[in-house]
Formats: C-alpha cells, sequence, structure tokens
C-alpha cells in the first residue's frame, strides 16, 4: 500500500475513499477537515510535498485566476481589484499550480477546470492535461467538466454513465455555502481514483506506458 496526500481537499472525500482501500491517506488544506479526522493537516501543502509521498492528488486549488472562463478580468479588472492584483492572484495561482505540479512525488494528479493561454505560459513544465472527465461518467447524473493533468498515472476510466446531465451546482442561488458544495469531489469519481489509481500504489509500480515527464 501507499502513502497518499490529498491536497487542498477539506471534505475528506477522496481521502475516506483511498483510506478505505488499504492506504496511508492523508489531506491537507488551510481549512480543518469536515469529517474532524486526525489524518487531515491543517496548513499550506506545499509545506509537506518532500514527505515521501507515493501519490499526489490536488483538487479544487484556487482556481479563479487560472480558469479560461475568468480571462477576461486579466483585461478589465473586477469592481475593487486593480490591474496589479488581478495579475498578482494570477502568478499566485500559477506558483501553487507549479509547485503541486512539480513536486518530488512519482504519481500526480491535479485537477483544475480549463486555462487560458496567460496562466500556460506561467507553470513551470506546463503539460497539456491528460483528459477531461465528468460527473455522469462516474454515477452522478450532472455535468461539471473537470480536466486532469497526469504524471505517472493512468487516464480514468469511466466507471458507470448514467442519463442526466443537469447542471446542479452551477445553477444552485449564492449563498454561504455554494462554494463548498462546488469544491467537493463527487463520491463516484473518488472511489474510481482510488481503485483505479490505487492499484500501482499495491504493487509500487508506475504503469507501463504512462508518461514520466
Amino acid at each position: 500500500m501507499g502513502r497518499v496526500l490529498v491536497a487542498c481537499e477539506f471534505s475528506g472525500v477522496v481521502r475516506r475513499a483511498f483510506a478505505a482501500r488499504g492506504h496511508d491517506a492523508w489531506s491537507c488544506d488551510l481549512l480543518p477537515s469536515e469529517d474532524r479526522s486526525n489524518k487531515h493537516i491543517v496548513g499550506d501543502a506545499r509545506d509537506y510535498l518532500n514527505e515521501g509521498w507515493d501519490l499526489l492528488a490536488v483538487f479544487h486549488p484556487p482556481c479563479t485566476r487560472l480558469c479560461n472562463s475568468g480571462v477576461r478580468w486579466l483585461s478589465k479588472p473586477p469592481a475593487g481589484k486593480s490591474a496589479h492584483q488581478i495579475q498578482s492572484e494570477l502568478q499566485d495561482a500559477a506558483d501553487l499550480f507549479s509547485a503541486f505540479w512539480n513536486a518530488p512525488v512519482p504519481r500526480i494528479a491535479v485537477e483544475n477546470p480549463i486555462m487560458h493561454r496567460h496562466a500556460k505560459a506561467l507553470i513551470r513544465n506546463y503539460r497539456a492535461p491528460a483528459q477531461t472527465i465528468q460527473p455522469w461518467q462516474f454515477g452522478h447524473g450532472e455535468t461539471k467538466a473537470t480536466c486532469l493533468w497526469l504524471k505517472g498515472l493512468p487516464k480514468l476510466v469511466p466507471t458507470k454513465i448514467v442519463a442526466g446531465r443537469e447542471q446542479r451546482v452551477f445553477r444552485m442561488p449564492p449563498g454561504p455555502d455554494r462554494w463548498k458544495e462546488r469544491s467537493r469531489t463527487f463520491t463516484g469519481i473518488a472511489e474510481a481514483m482510488a481503485d483505479q489509481w490505487g492499484r500501482p500504489l499495491e504493487l509500487d509500480l508506475v504503469p507501463m506506458g504512462v508518461a514520466q515527464w
């Protein structure tokens, strides 16, 4: 079994999926864990990347300045923000992604929406995402396109394609908990990751034919 760090996760969904299969799985976030687990680290995940992990899975890192949907703010900052602030936030987000993508871990998965070209140019050793997945491919009748950047890991294979293409989270009314729902990994996706990415850890192998960038 392997040591797994799930970064930028406070829900514990992915951590619990790996732990249920016998892995030494930890989550890390600036917020405390919702399930009050003693396998959760409150802090900046970048401070723990050199702890001998076998797999680093990063979910829902701050992406407002990286994602394609927010590129318009680079030329016309939103109310209350200056152009300098926006550029600084973009650089910070790119630095965070770079730290995870270039971490000293043999198997890495980083989740993020589709990026704009300015973000890509700032990320060290940038590579295109390996795949884009949807919740409806893993048992949830919803749409939420998610890109996965993978290193030393195979692409996820859909486990349960279902009918229904509802944008539930996107259509939720504004509220104090909306951001939490948007940053929560679907359980079907977490189970698929633990099953498919956890198998190589059991054998201490990087799958044949997987890119070793």
